[in-house]
């Protein structure tokens, strides 16, 4: 490793550890119970926010030709999260289905915490490894993935929204006016079907049936069912019931962060079923320098979809000439996200300058605002 380098060293990779000390607050809340359970989720959606306020933006950017060698103390992050997830979840499946002090609602509140977490933390951080060429980082992507029971996402992600992202055929970008309320049943059901349609396709280029093994979608149901048996042995059907609130929490909380990402935003019609290639406008920016620490640089996500092989330090931040930027961190804009009428009146004239910036010859939008089949050919 090139020591010299300014990433190789490990104090450049620190602040995006930060993340770390929030696992100690939901065990701290899990033991103690009362008003301490709710400081887990405040740490993540309004600690940060407040971080961002001091911190203010990043508007740096990392040489992306730099090696993965001297990315060592950043792959390891996303690597170390794995088995502490494993043990949060499945240590407090254990403690808090043997605890007398928490009420019901109070176990709700634990795993809720957890659910953040896994969500927040988990899933972006799989999100990350799912990008990677080495096996044992997908592998791990998996199974962060497995321990909410979304590990479709994988194959929806990959196969289908950065293939068809800002087209109606994609189910995770946000059509304008679309509230999420209305978007998340939509994405639940389409980002199923889309992701098991594009792995039937590709089995199908190898005349191969979906029932044929090298289907991921056995290894997906195996390692969910293993999760959940997991958590009925350490816990009986009280644990069960814990592990899929955190899943649902955690679910939420992706979507929440796939409705920002793109909402209204989308790529010219070029004719024939054919859009533009993906340029870093399709995508909101946010360089919020904390909320970029909390979720590894998630926020850059323009350049994430114009290079989606970069490593996550290595993503560029890109100025307001090139990108659609949002007024704040997701943090804030996934609570507002919650509210429609707030949401539309933050986003809706943005997206109309947006319109009016890239695209003044397109007259009528409607087309753009439609879904349609989520089945890839």
């Amino acid at each position: 490793m090139n020591a010299s380098h300014p990433l190789a060293r490990w104090q450049s990779a620190l602040p995006f550890w930060m993340s770390f000390a929030l696992l100690p607050l939901v065990w701290i809340g899990a033991i103690k119970g009362g008003w301490i359970i709710i400081l887990t989720p405040l740490a993540t959606w309004y600690l940060f926010t407040i971080l961002d306020g001091i911190f203010g933006l990043n508007l740096e950017n990392a040489d992306p030709q730099t090696p993965d060698e001297d990315l060592v103390w950043y792959r390891a992050l996303t690597l170390v999260w794995v088995p502490l997830q494993f043990v949060m979840i499945y240590g407090l499946i254990w403690y808090v289905t043997r605890s007398d002090h928490l009420s019901g609602l109070g176990k709700f509140g634990v795993f809720f915490g957890v659910g953040v977490l896994s969500g927040t933390i988990g899933i972006n951080y799989s999100h990350e490894l799912m990008h990677q060429k080495s096996r044992l980082e997908r592998w791990l992507g998996d199974i962060l993935l497995s321990m909410v029971l979304y590990s479709h996402f994988r194959s929806e992600h990959l196969l289908v929204h950065h293939r068809y992202v800002g087209t109606p055929r994609d189910p995770v970008t946000a059509r304008y006016n679309e509230g999420f309320h209305r978007f998340y049943p939509r994405v639940l059901k389409q980002s199923w079907l889309s992701s098991f349609g594009a792995e039937k396709a590709m089995l199908a280029r190898k005349d191969l049936p979906w029932s044929d093994l090298s289907n991921p979608f056995f290894r997906y149901w195996g390692l969910q069912a293993g999760m959940v048996l997991l958590a009925f042995l350490i816990g009986g059907w009280g644990g069960v019931i814990l592990f899929l609130v955190q899943a649902g929490v955690a679910i939420w909380q992706l979507e929440l962060v796939n409705y920002v990402e793109h909402y209204g935003l989308t790529r010219k019609h070029l004719g024939d079923g054919k859009y533009e290639h993906v340029q870093p406008r399709h995508s909101w920016n946010a360089a919020q320098k904390a909320s970029n620490w909390l979720l590894i640089n998630l926020q850059r996500h323009s350049d994430h979809h114009y290079k989606p092989d970069r490593r996550f330090p290595l993503l560029q931040n890109h100025t307001p000439g090139d990108a659609p930027q949002l007024p704040h961190g997701y943090p804030v804009m996934t609570v507002a996200a919650m509210i429609p009428p707030l949401w539309r009146r933050i986003m809706n004239p943005r997206v109309r300058r947006w319109r009016k910036m890239y695209y003044p010859e397109i007259t009528d939008w409607s087309p753009y605002n439609k879904s349609s089949n989520p089945m890839p050919k």
